[in-house]
């Protein structure tokens, strides 16, 4: 690449915001230029989070899908099965490769966007320099620049951790033979997600949680209900955890050797308890991808937990330069990431003002069962009003559920005291993952209880569950027949 270039936008990063961003600007018509270190093209989704996790999430229910069939007129035979790690991660390492190129170096290419791969610094309000890699010394000017550096996983400050080695969701991509134990440290997404995969392809798992459930920062009962799935399907789950140490144990007091390489010791209800493993995975969030890359250069501030400060239209302190993605903050999904980009193009260019409504934005977690959310939780309601008016149904009581013999989960709808809007809605369930988009429109819409009785939904669904919560605001649905409108 040119030494010195010049561009209408240049993005520092390579991920979904990044690839928003330009195709939004190619749109209008301006030259583009994206500098990408850290990851290959394509960020986190497609090389280290959404696209191999879902696979692998697959490949695990696969492995499981005879010791958990419910139907008697189906038999297996008594071999439990087999997975080849090191093949499923050929698979994946495929799957990945063939993605980034179709949907990430194909399309910048077909945009005719100018890459520059290194570990890139503002030099200026909007010049940024390649001081590492590739394209090492090229300084890239824009009109404008995006700020689309993403996250990387976050450790949680635990005495000991940072004395032994340990297992992120990135750095276990690259395993190729796994443990027969791992403590898994962390209750969110990641941690579910990998745990159910890592238990269901042999795997000892245990889950550690420093706070009273899973999936803290969603509605209470979906925490609860997926930590019974969990250990009904033998992954334990030890919640309430104060978290003392981590030390690694090579050898008994005799001089014999220890299989154990990891012990984490804890407090629970007040009693000391300790938890062994051959190895240790830490999954306790992300963390912005904003330190050395020139901020201060520019008169760029962060937050206290490092990212980027921008205002509704993603714009920073610097009128010249936005901001989006992880980068900024929660909600640290790729379709946010992807939304947040494209907004901050047309606002740089078009003066849009675009904004999000980040309370209508769906939260999946993509274990089995499914966990889904949008939109406001009984807790906030309550907070906020003083007053709620929720109505929860159980799967086992939807047909579909009981036709397929998957009757796991719950479904919640949250909706306004006055107006009948519904304001949040939050499920587990099979297909979860498929229904919350229904759930999301009418969140975003202002849709009301009475909207969703009145639309037809076809017969037998797992979304019937969204109408036969809303129509329990009406109605005593334990004598309802199902064909009742």
């Amino acid at each position: 690449m040119p030494q010195q270039q010049s561009y209408d936008l240049v993005s520092l990063g390579g991920g979904a915001a990044a690839f928003a961003a330009i195709t939004e600007a190619s749109s209008r018509e301006l030259s583009t230029a994206l500098v990408n270190t850290g990851l290959p093209l394509g960020g986190t989704c497609v090389n280290v989070g959404c696209v191999p996790s879902k696979h692998l999430l697959a490949m695990a229910e696969t492995a499981s899908e005879p010791a958990h069939n419910p139907f008697d007129a189906v038999k297996y035979s008594d071999d439990e099965p087999s997975v080849d790690w090191a093949a499923a991660l050929d698979e994946k390492n495929w799957l990945v490769e063939k993605l980034r190129h179709e949907n990430y170096v194909a399309i910048a290419d077909h945009f005719e966007t100018d890459i520059y791969e290194g570990y890139g610094q503002f030099v200026d309000d909007t010049t940024i320099e390649v001081v590492e890699g590739m394209d090492k010394g090229a300084r890239i000017t824009g009109e404008k620049v995006l700020i689309a550096t993403g996250s990387s996983p976050w450790t949680a400050p635990i005495d000991g951790l940072a004395d032994i080695n340990y297992e992120t969701s990135e750095t276990i991509l690259e395993r190729r033979v796994l443990p027969e134990s791992i403590v898994l440290i962390g209750g969110g997404y990641i941690a579910l997600e990998w745990g159910q995969i890592l238990h269901r392809v042999g795997v000892d798992i245990t889950i550690l949680q420093r706070s009273d459930r899973v999936l803290s920062g969603m509605e209470g009962q979906l925490g609860r209900e997926i930590q019974r799935r969990f250990r009904d399907e033998g992954i334990e789950i030890i919640t309430g955890i104060d978290f003392d140490r981590v030390r690694s144990v090579h050898a008994n007091d005799d001089g014999s050797l220890n299989e154990t390489r990891v012990v984490v010791e804890t407090m629970v209800d007040g009693e000391s308890r300790q938890f062994a493993a051959e190895e240790l995975f830490v999954a306790t969030g992300v963390k912005p991808n904003s330190e050395h890359i020139g901020l201060d250069t520019v008169g760029i501030e962060t937050n206290d937990r490092g990212a980027v400060v921008v205002d509704k239209h993603f714009q920073t302190e610097n009128p010249d330069v936005y901001a989006a993605g992880d980068v900024i903050g929660e909600p640290e999904l790729e379709t946010v990431a992807a939304k947040e980009g494209n907004h901050a193009v047309k606002n740089a260019f078009g003066n849009e003002e675009k904004t999000i409504n980040y309370n209508a934005v769906p939260a999946v977690v993509f274990t089995s069962p499914e966990v889904a959310a949008v939109g406001t939780t009984e807790v906030e309601y309550m907070d906020d009003h003083g007053t709620c008016t929720c109505r929860t149904v159980q799967m086992a009581d939807v047909p579909k559920a009981k036709a397929v013999k998957d009757t796991r989960g719950l479904l919640q709808v949250v909706k306004h005291h006055e107006t009948d809007e519904i304001v949040g809605v939050h499920m587990v369930g099979p297909r979860a993952a498929d229904m919350i988009p229904e759930a999301t429109l009418a969140v975003k819409s202002g849709l009301t209880v009475d909207d969703i009785i009145d639309t037809i939904h076809p017969f037998p669904t797992f979304s019937e569950a969204l109408k036969h919560a809303c129509q329990a605001f009406r109605r005593d649905t334990s004598t309802m027949s199902c064909c009742v409108e």
